[in-house]
């Protein structure tokens, strides 16, 4: 269930996934955020995904845990 709804405001191309998962402090580290992902705990746009380095663009959403996020634009 999701207990938390956030939004990454994109100000490049892309953000990478374990980048995205230690920016919202979901890890406490790059290292942790990978294993995380290598575990297969977060899932992108509904379907699990094991690429730590998945370029991650508008509209795209990632879930892990109870906590959701969506990646927008950053409207410059």
């Amino acid at each position: 269930m999701i207990n938390e709804r956030e939004t990454f405001q994109l100000k490049g191309e892309y953000i990478e996934l374990y980048k995205l998962i230690k920016v919202f402090s979901l890890a406490g580290s790059g290292g942790e955020a990978k294993h995380l992902i290598d575990q297969g705990l977060v899932r992108v746009n509904d379907e699990v995904e094991t690429r730590k380095r998945r370029k991650l663009v508008i509209n795209d959403k990632v879930v892990f845990s109870t906590t959701q996020i969506t990646i927008s634009d950053s409207g410059t």
